[in-house]
């Protein structure tokens, strides 16, 4: 009876030994870092994973396989979109929102984020944004400081819009600074970014027409244009109203 005694609790310490250092091994690989994956993913937005701002099928169940259950993204993945017009970090914040995963501004790739790599060569330049949204917001994130949209440019020009008086939509009013556009009127615009779709086509192409001809300020001598920036070549696109 004694020997029995001994030999169970001879296995039991046995036992409890090979589960303490079974317990150990998975611990310390639980605390190693996974070995990040040698590959990412690219989605488009429009008619991908959203339509309009609806979701479609299963792309938040899709996406959320790519995070682990504390919520730490596995799997890479950005957003590649010829959209555009709102900065990174509010359409970041929106894609979260609408698909209930955290997405990082980083993870956003606009038509226009390749436009960051031109901050250096243009940071302190007069330059011209054009586009629906907020274009001269959006450069103004990636850097620019002297950054001024086509809607407030156009102001400061007395009938650069021949076509103004006949249109009946309302546009953005900005005040017209005295100032402002004694400096305006006297600075040549250094470069031009088409930062999404125009809202007025008429008016944007004549007011850059201008911009080009004469170097950069209108109703000047003509000069060598200034670069123009386009950042995708869309004249328009649509998937909200129709289903493939």
């Amino acid at each position: 009876m004694i020997h029995l005694q001994l030999l169970r609790k001879s296995s039991q310490t046995r036992s409890r030994k090979q589960l303490s250092q079974l317990f150990s091994t998975i611990s310390q690989k639980s605390s190693q870092p996974s070995k990040p994956p040698s590959f990412g993913v690219a989605f488009d937005i429009d008619g991908v994973v959203l339509r309009g701002n609806t979701p479609i099928g299963g792309a938040s169940r899709a996406l959320r396989r790519l995070y682990d259950g504390y919520g730490v993204l596995k799997v890479p993945f950005v957003f590649l979109t010829n959209g555009g017009g709102i900065r990174e970090s509010k359409r970041a914040a929106e894609l979260s929102e609408l698909l209930g995963v955290k997405i990082s501004p980083s993870q956003v790739l606009q038509g226009h984020s390749p436009f960051k790599q031109l901050v250096n060569r243009f940071e302190n330049e007069l330059i011209v944004a054009v586009g629906k949204g907020e274009p001269a917001v959006v450069m103004s994130e990636y850097g620019f400081k002297n950054v001024i949209s086509i809607d407030e440019y156009a102001l400061y020009f007395d009938n650069i819009d021949p076509l103004a008086p006949y249109k009946k939509w309302g546009t953005i009013d900005f005040a017209v600074d005295r100032t402002r556009k004694c400096s305006i009127n006297s600075k040549r615009v250094q470069a031009a970014f088409i930062v999404s779709d125009s809202v007025d086509w008429s008016r944007d192409i004549q007011v850059l027409c201008d911009i080009l001809r004469t170097g950069g300020l209108p109703a000047s001598e003509e000069r060598p244009q200034p670069p123009l920036y386009f950042a995708h070549d869309d004249l328009k696109y649509q998937v909200g109203c129709f289903s493939f």
